[in-house]
């Protein structure tokens, strides 16, 4: 269970939020809303605990974030709104990569399976540079298919996909959280999950 008590984010001298509060259960999604300049990256930085809220704690199954480290953060996979891909080294690279940063170790047949999974067969060896920004942001978003994590946050994870992909990373969000998983997005697009439980946050 992740919860967020009264957080409070101040920016320079400027308060983006305060007063935020929730809980996301096993199976839950919660979308965090508003305009630009609103604070939802800044929130989703926070409950990865790379930034501290002014106020207000975060904890995971009832004890902070902070004291957890990482034990926390093996149970979570952040894909921010940037795709993340380094120009010089290939699809399958940057996945392989990208996905033992973050404490996952997986093989050339798993990255290869995952990224022709998500649409990119036969584009494994070319370099990032080469690729579209939405085929970037394909190889970012094929970490889901290796992550065993149970909790993912995700920044505009479908910004720059075509139809096609949005229907297919629906597909996965569904998959995640019909096996008890929990997600916490923001997105400007209308997405369609099935969710044990949604919560719409809003921010001002």
């Amino acid at each position: 269970m992740l919860q967020g008590r009264d957080l409070t984010c101040v920016r320079g001298d400027r308060r983006l939020f305060k007063g935020v509060s929730f809980t996301v259960e096993a199976g839950g999604l919660m979308q965090v809303n508003g305009p630009n300049g609103s604070g939802k990256t800044s929130l989703l930085r926070m409950l990865c605990g790379l930034s501290n809220p002014a106020m207000g704690e975060i904890t995971w199954n009832g004890e902070a974030i902070k004291s957890l480290a990482g034990a926390y953060h093996s149970e979570l996979t952040y894909i921010g709104h940037l795709s993340g891909t380094k120009d010089d080294l290939t699809a399958l690279e940057n996945l392989r990569i990208a996905s033992a940063l973050s404490g996952i170790q997986i093989t050339e047949k798993q990255a290869s399976d995952a990224l022709a999974h998500m649409g990119l067969e036969g584009r494994e060896a070319l370099p990032a540079k080469v690729l579209s920004q939405g085929q970037r942001r394909r190889v970012a978003l094929a970490r889901l298919l290796v992550s065993k994590t149970k909790l993912w946050i995700l920044d505009e994870p479908l910004a720059a996909l075509d139809v096609m992909a949005v229907k297919l990373i629906q597909g996965l969000l569904d998959q995640h959280l019909t096996n008890g998983g929990m997600v916490v997005l923001t997105t400007h697009q209308d997405i369609n999950i099935t969710a044990a439980s949604t919560i719409q946050l809003q921010l001002a």
